[in-house]
């Protein structure tokens, strides 16, 4: 078959499913991105060759931007699939603030958003300031809309909305401030979490009449969005998942499992195609997916050619394989692929592979209600969980969520200064560190939660007291960091216990203050602490000696 007429008949082929035929023939006369060649094939076995790049081991900290259309409403999380879940806070909120989800539905959300505030250097000035060594963006939500110059992609930052390439932007101030940059994408999803936009009331004046899930391109004559297919950001020309009308059934869905209603070829290959694009362009250090595994795993093997793609690039890049991917729910073998990422939650355990935590000082989108109740995360629980973290083999990926118009509030820029604060005196227990041979000890370490689905047992153990104490080492130094300043100003690490097979300690001193008194019994490492602590939150004893 030539390949005009072959190219004729998948774009009529791709039009009868969600794309217009217009723009499905100028997107497959594009050029499809070419699989990088290289040692990793699209296959498990072969992404078990991955090694974690030391360059993340060392760095700890990062700062995540998870920002897109759904901050405009500044209400919260999954505002785009809130909006159509009748009786609902958002759904009433979008009532009250845009109109009813059948004239006035995400895309009109999108045609709303313009970032006319967003500044990325300065923001990136405040994170580099706060010890962050990566720096992460969101490139597409759940709601399908990506947030750079796609070429696959006309629902785009570039051509609607804000009509900025804010991946380009932010990787720009990445690069200038010489930290590692990195990409979120979750769009994987879009094809059942939008369900809800098939729906219309139940109730009402408005019962019966449909939202706009369902539009299509013939029905844009007029409007703002002329020429653009509602199908081609919200995917919905398909039957309802099993299950749909339930609220609460998405969790379900996610490995698409349950009912879920399975994605199209078209679907899969433009999602491949749009991320290929999107790392072949912006040329990321880490690549995240909000996915079990791999997207779209296990109804396509994309994220196993993205994932093959994404290390061969990076291999050819640098000489050596220099990336860093991350996914959720990860089994034994999954766990040597790629990296392990736990949602606000923490492993219990000094972890064999590098891993990392993602989670929020507040909601991941922008939620105005946090900043007015004063209801952020505080810098001593960030610094707590970083330390604990950081102890067990892990990173933490930090997100401060920006207002729709690209800004943060003056309470999460308090909060990221207070970090900055801490990290100026204690960061050499944090960058460089690996654990030592137990994380900690103390009253927390016998309370800890189990990890439940994606991670979500943050905050559910006992608060940390000073007798909480986490452990890290650098060459033949070890850090133990206090949870708490003991009112008595002495302390007792008992893992340093002369009984306890370690070295003798021969210095001690607290960062930000002078060397300490100190005496190694069986009991433990007794240590007199100065009468003033040198900073707030956690204070960090660095032992030196033949530690082993």
């Amino acid at each position: 078959m030539k390949r005009r007429t072959l190219i004729k008949g998948l774009a009529t082929g791709l039009s009868s499913l969600y794309l217009p035929k217009t723009y499905a023939h100028s997107l497959l006369t594009q050029a499809i991105p070419r699989m990088a060649p290289g040692p990793f094939k699209p296959t498990w076995d072969s992404l078990g060759q991955y090694q974690v790049p030391d360059w993340f081991r060392d760095a700890k900290f990062g700062i995540w931007a998870h920002w897109g259309p759904q901050c405009q409403p500044e209400r919260g999380d999954w505002y785009a699939r809130g909006m159509y879940q009748e009786g609902g806070d958002q759904y009433n909120y979008h009532i009250q603030k845009y109109g009813h989800p059948s004239k006035f539905g995400f895309k009109d959300v999108i045609n709303d958003w313009k970032a006319e505030n967003w500044h990325p250097e300065e923001l990136l000035t405040l994170y580099k300031k706060a010890g962050a060594k990566y720096f992460m963006a969101l490139a597409n939500h759940h709601d399908n809309f990506d947030l750079y110059d796609s070429k696959y992609h006309r629902w785009n930052s570039t051509k609607l909305g804000p009509k900025k390439d804010l991946i380009a932007g932010w990787e720009k101030a990445a690069k200038k401030h010489g930290l590692y940059f990195g990409v979120t994408v979750h769009a994987s999803h879009a094809w059942t979490w939008y369900e809800v936009a098939q729906r219309s009331d139940k109730n009402g004046p408005m019962a019966g009449i449909p939202y706009d899930g369902k539009l299509t391109t013939a029905d844009g004559n007029n409007t703002w969005w002329d020429g653009y297919d509602p199908q081609e950001l919200y995917a919905q020309n398909h039957v309802l998942s099993k299950d749909s009308l339930n609220d609460n059934s998405m969790g379900g869905y996610w490995d698409w499992g349950n009912g879920a209603n399975v994605p199209d070829n078209a679907y899969c290959d433009k999602f491949l195609n749009r991320t290929i694009d999107l790392i072949d362009k912006y040329k990321p250090d880490l690549v995240y997916f909000d996915d079990n595994a791999l997207p779209l795993w296990p109804v396509s093997d994309a994220g196993l050619k993205i994932a093959a793609h994404l290390y061969n690039t990076s291999i050819k890049k640098h000489g050596k394989l220099q990336a860093a991917l991350f996914g959720k729910m990860l089994n034994e073998q999954q766990r040597k692929c790629m990296i392990w990422d736990i949602e606000r939650g923490q492993s219990n355990q000094i972890e064999p592979f590098p891993w990392q935590t993602d989670t929020c000082i507040g909601n991941w989108h922008y939620d105005r209600r946090v900043f007015e109740n004063k209801s952020y995360k505080s810098a001593k629980t960030i610094i707590h969980t970083l330390v604990d973290i950081v102890s067990k083999n892990g990173n933490l990926l930090l997100n401060i969520p920006l207002r729709g118009d690209g800004s943060i509030d003056s309470e999460e820029r308090a909060v990221v200064e207070q970090v900055a604060a801490w990290m100026q005196v204690n960061s050499e227990a944090i960058y460089s560190t690996r654990p030592w041979k137990v994380f900690g000890e103390g009253p927390a370490t016998e309370s800890v939660t189990a990890l439940s689905a994606h991670g979500f047992n943050e905050g559910k153990g006992k608060p940390y007291v000073a007798e909480d104490i986490r452990f890290t080492t650098k060459g033949k130094t070890l850090y133990a960091t206090l949870l708490g300043w003991p009112e008595k100003n002495t302390i007792t690490v008992q893992s340093l216990a002369t009984n306890n097979q370690v070295g003798k300690v021969s210095r001690v001193s607290l960062l930000g203050n002078h060397h300490l008194q100190f005496q190694q019994t069986s009991e433990g490492l007794k240590v007199q602490l100065p009468e003033a602590a040198p900073c707030k939150e956690a204070f960090v004893l660095k032992i030196e000696g033949a530690i082993v």
